[in-house]
C-alpha cells in the first residue's frame, strides 16, 4: 500500500537530513564512475532482463543524487518517484557491491528516511 499524504513537502527538514550526511553523500556521488560494475550484484537487475532502472547506481543517483543536487527542494511528485525507486525497485537486501567502495544501501536507506520524514512511503499489510 502506497502512503503519501497531501501535506506540503518541508524542504528545510529534508535539507537538515542532507546536511547531516553531506560529506558521505558528496564523496559517494563524486566517486561514482557510472561504470555499471555494481549492476550484476543486484538480483532485481538480473531478474528483470537487466533493466537499467534496477541498477544500484541508477537507484542511488536518482534518489539521493537528485535530493543532493536540488538541496532538498523537491515537490511531492518527485518524492513519490524517489519512493518508488527506493522501495519498489529495491528490497534493500544489501547485496549491491560497488568496486569503488560506495555504500549504496546506506545511501538508499537515507533516501527512505527522507521520504518517511515527509510521509511518503510504502505501508505493508500485516
Amino acid at each position: 500500500m502506497v502512503r503519501s499524504l497531501d501535506t506540503p513537502v518541508d524542504p528545510a527538514a529534508i535539507r537538515q537530513q542532507l546536511d547531516a550526511n553531506k560529506a558521505k553523500m558528496k564523496l559517494s556521488l563524486s566517486v561514482c564512475a557510472h561504470c555499471s560494475l555494481c549492476a550484476e550484484s543486484c538480483f532485481l537487475f538480473m531478474a528483470n532482463d537487466k533493466a537499467p532502472k534496477y541498477m544500484p547506481s541508477y537507484k542511488f543517483i536518482n534518489s539521493i543524487g537528485l535530493l543532493y543536487k536540488r538541496k532538498g527542494r523537491v515537490n511531492r511528485t518527485e518524492l513519490e518517484t524517489i519512493r518508488d525507486i527506493v522501495w519498489k525497485d529495491c528490497v534493500l537486501c544489501t547485496r549491491c557491491y560497488c568496486p569503488l567502495g560506495i555504500d549504496i544501501p546506506d545511501m538508499l536507506t537515507l533516501a527512505r528516511d527522507i521520504c518517511r520524514s515527509q510521509n511518503v512511503f510504502l505501508e505493508y499489510d500485516a
